[in-house]
């Protein structure tokens, strides 16, 4: 698996969640994969594989809630033969999993009987990391509905032939350990239809994008609200897009129970939604115009509304604290939306010393928060625990508890229809 695959982990009563996107062609979320870690050493257990997978569905079924780990997404789980043969994974969901088959599990004549039995039932079944092309493997393709194949572990000219082969099968192929645009292309030309890897979290761009006019009237907004202008200026600016008041208008409407009549212009839209609320809603929106995925929501704008939002709860109680941690959260992604360098996306909004600190040094209390978002992002238990410990009163529980929080509320604003 990725190094930088994001995870759930346990660690004594504390669990980490994270998950690594699946995307399809497009580039558009398709699912995530949940996987587990079971000590610092931040690598699972080989012998206790069931027990990993017992914990994921426990975290997921009962303690956290599926709806808040997948959202609207499918969730790939590992599985090793004993968890296979188990009757527990047939509480899970047929419509929100995809069982995920692990290499080590030989295709024996009563493993392809209990894969043809559960796909019968209505679940999705994957086969993970297939590099052998053995003819014993085929009754079990047979009942299989996605294959993964590890571009780590195959060369070029061994991807090509072995992706040929696997069209006789009625199959998806999903790329995984996906780094570079590069794979991603040959992968695209050879017909695969779901990728996965570090190239998805950090996207190559186009180098020297710049802001289109709707973008830069985002970044104008958020400047004056920064800035604590006057309302009649906000307004101003507003109305150079008349989609964007619309768009103001609706979501004001839509959130203001307890008011009388509807709210219809911008001056009363910005006292009855406040400000701050202004300001979040303005963040995202620039977000998603900029994602190379033109579905909402990439899974770049899923990770960067994460990371502010877990920044911002563990600083709660502090106004400008929770303002300046959450702008953190969302502007650390930005190099990466835009192709160009941090520190000159940073000039163009004006950002408190202690932000630009944190983004471009990592340095202060918001650049200690920012590591240790990025952490958890990657279930390093070592890192996260090296970067607890340079946070003064931050612990274990906190962060997990953050994190759970920050995942729940991303997912919420990330819902198709939402």
């Amino acid at each position: 698996m990725d190094m930088c695959t994001p995870e759930v982990v346990s660690n004594g009563q504390q669990i980490f969640l994270g998950r690594q996107s699946i995307l399809d062609r497009s580039q558009n979320l398709r699912a995530f994969e949940l996987l587990f870690r079971s000590s610092g050493r931040n690598r699972a257990d080989v012998g206790s594989a069931s027990v990993a997978t017992a914990t994921v569905i426990n975290h997921v079924l009962n303690e956290v809630g599926i709806e808040s780990v997948l959202g609207s997404y499918r969730g790939f789980i590992n599985l090793d033969m004993e968890m296979l043969m188990s009757d527990a994974i047939e509480l899970l969901p047929r419509d929100k999993v995809v069982l995920e088959i692990l290499e080590t599990v030989e295709p024996t004549p009563e493993i392809v009987e209990r894969c043809r039995y559960l796909r019968d039932n209505g679940f999705t079944l994957a086969m993970d990391d297939f590099i052998r092309d053995e003819q014993a493997l085929w009754p079990l393709l047979e009942v299989t509905h996605i294959v993964k194949l590890d571009l780590q572990l195959t060369d070029r000219t061994r991807l090509a032939e072995t992706a040929d082969k696997l069209r006789r099968f009625n199959v998806q192929l999903l790329a995984e350990k996906v780094d570079s645009m590069g794979q991603f292309k040959v992968c695209l030309n050879l017909g695969f239809d779901l990728f996965q890897g570090y190239y998805f979290a950090k996207p190559e761009i186009i180098r020297g994008k710049r802001l289109s006019r709707s973008e830069m009237l985002l970044t104008r907004l958020l400047g004056l609200l920064m800035a604590d202008a006057n309302t009649a200026e906000i307004e101003k600016v507003f109305k150079q897009d008349p989609g964007l008041s619309v768009n103001m208008l609706r979501l004001v409407n839509s959130v203001a129970t307890g008011t009388n009549g509807k709210v219809t212009s911008l001056a009363s839209a910005l006292v009855v939604l406040g400000r701050r609320q202004v300001q979040r809603w303005l963040q995202l929106l620039l977000f998603a115009q900029l994602s190379p995925c033109k579905e909402f929501p990439s899974p770049l704008l899923q990770l960067a509304a994460t990371r502010g939002k877990f920044m911002e709860l563990m600083v709660a109680g502090n106004k400008t604290m929770e303002d300046n941690a959450f702008m953190t959260g969302i502007m650390s992604l930005m190099d990466t939306l835009l192709g160009m360098p941090l520190a000159e996306v940073i000039r163009e909004l004006p950002i408190a010393d202690e932000v630009c600190e944190a983004l471009l040094n990592r340095g202060g209390s918001l650049g200690r928060l920012l590591t240790l978002a990025e952490a958890l992002e990657h279930t390093d238990v070592v890192t996260i625990t090296t970067a607890i410990a340079a946070i003064p009163g931050c612990t274990l529980a906190q962060a997990d508890s953050g994190q759970r929080q920050a995942l729940m509320w991303a997912n919420s604003i990330a819902r198709p229809g939402a």
